[in-house]
């Protein structure tokens, strides 16, 4: 049997062993990803854990993303990418630093990626509804 997800996600087999755990078990600090990813890849220590989430996370599109400290927790967890956006609860934000207006790396690749699928998205539509335009008989109003 062939496991295809190292060609099909363009990733080393390590990356696929986090990602696998992070879709099976659902977000995740670093040392628990280690931990759960035992059977799959051996890691060295936390720091190659940290590496490779990262390498990731700025990723086009990213797939993965660091959300922020859970209250009361000593790390942040991780979040895998791959069916979307994460669906946050009031415990799991995005994270940010003590700035406000600041913005993640991971946080600005997945928003770029988030505009782009938009931009394509609206382009579709625009070309749709010239279509019907035409079809209709409608003279298409210019671009302002």
């Amino acid at each position: 049997m062939t496991h295809n997800a190292v060609r099909g996600l363009n990733v080393p087999a390590s990356s696929v062993a986090l990602l696998t755990v992070l879709m099976l078990r659902g977000p995740q600090t670093s040392a628990e990803l280690r931990a759960n990813s035992e059977r799959l890849h051996r890691f060295a220590d936390i720091a190659a854990v940290e590496a490779l989430l990262e390498e990731l996370a700025d990723r086009f599109p990213p797939h993965a993303i660091k959300l922020a400290r859970a209250p009361g927790a000593r790390e942040a967890r991780w979040a895998h990418l791959l069916c979307g956006e994460v669906q946050m609860t009031a415990s799991h934000e995005l994270v940010a630093s003590s700035d406000e207006d600041s913005v993640s790396v991971g946080e600005l690749v997945a928003l770029k990626f988030e505009l782009s699928r938009q931009a394509a998205e609206i382009s579709e539509l625009r070309a749709l509804v010239l279509r019907m335009a035409t079809e209709l008989g409608l003279s298409p109003e210019p671009k302002a």
